[in-house]
């Protein structure tokens, strides 16, 4: 994944230059906030061709970036940085790294319980009820009674039937999404993929997953994998080296140790 994440941070010092707007330019019909009790906003806009647009989402000193794709596209995004106010920019490429805002809005998030932003369907985290991994995870938790023995189930399906894809680490784009369907279709993903994939369908089950971005000892990469609310806590749970263990023919442990993982974004 190091390709990948090292195109990704570039991103994020893109916008030092980022233009100011009027209160006037501020208008809110591109932006969607009827699903800020989930913790969601949306935004809808027509990028044009060889226009590069982002959206970035602001509270206080931190701040997540998502680009949007050419066409009218329409984006679900998280407030994952907690209750409060937060600025939402719309950002066009003027060159090179410079940007300036054409759209922005403050929102204020005011949840009773956080963690319902970790079980919406967002850009990155991409399903609905159709979904055949969705189906999958239903089929999986058949049975089971407890979030936990849920989360196991479909996690021991991910590393079993899942192998890391050394192409698409070597060739991936800084725009890459992941698909939780050709996930599953092709049996392959890069860590993107995989936590990508494990956070979709324990959320379609109601069980609150974060896919988390940074290091961890085991692997020497810039690493995505998962934590999941299960029994009072967030658990970490690391598909990506596990499905590797499990090829290996060594016993796995579903939590990691939280001490061998610093993460740098969660969504």
């Amino acid at each position: 994944m190091r390709k990948f994440i090292m195109m990704v941070v570039s991103v994020f010092v893109l916008f030092t230059s980022v233009q100011a707007v009027s209160a006037a330019d501020a208008g809110a019909a591109w932006l969607d906030t009827s699903a800020l009790a989930q913790g969601i906003v949306k935004v809808t806009y027509d990028v044009k061709p060889k226009v590069k647009m982002k959206v970035m989402i602001a509270k206080g000193k931190e701040n997540y970036t998502y680009s949007l794709a050419t066409g009218r596209v329409t984006e679900t995004l998280p407030l994952q940085l907690g209750n409060g106010e937060y600025k939402i920019m719309l950002l066009e490429n003027i060159s090179g790294t410079s940007y300036k805002a054409v759209k922005q809005q403050a929102v204020t998030l005011n949840l009773k319980d956080e963690k319902v932003v970790y079980l919406n369907s967002v850009q990155n985290v991409s399903w609905t009820s159709t979904s055949q991994a969705i189906a999958k995870a239903k089929e999986l938790a058949k049975g089971k009674t407890t979030d936990e023995e849920k989360a196991k189930a479909v996690y021991n399906y991910i590393i079993a039937n899942i192998a890391y894809d050394k192409v698409l680490a070597d060739t991936v784009t800084s725009d890459y999404l992941p698909s939780i369907d050709k996930t599953l279709a092709s049996k392959k993903a890069i860590c993107y993929g995989y936590a990508s994939t494990y956070a979709a369908m324990l959320r379609s089950l109601d069980i609150p997953t974060k896919l988390v971005m940074g290091d961890s000892d085991y692997v020497d990469v810039y690493h995505a994998w998962n934590e999941v609310y299960l029994n009072g806590k967030w658990v970490i749970v690391d598909t990506t080296v596990d499905a590797g263990i499990k090829q290996s023919n060594k016993a796995t442990v579903f939590a990691k140790d939280a001490t061998k993982y610093t993460k740098t974004k969660q969504y």
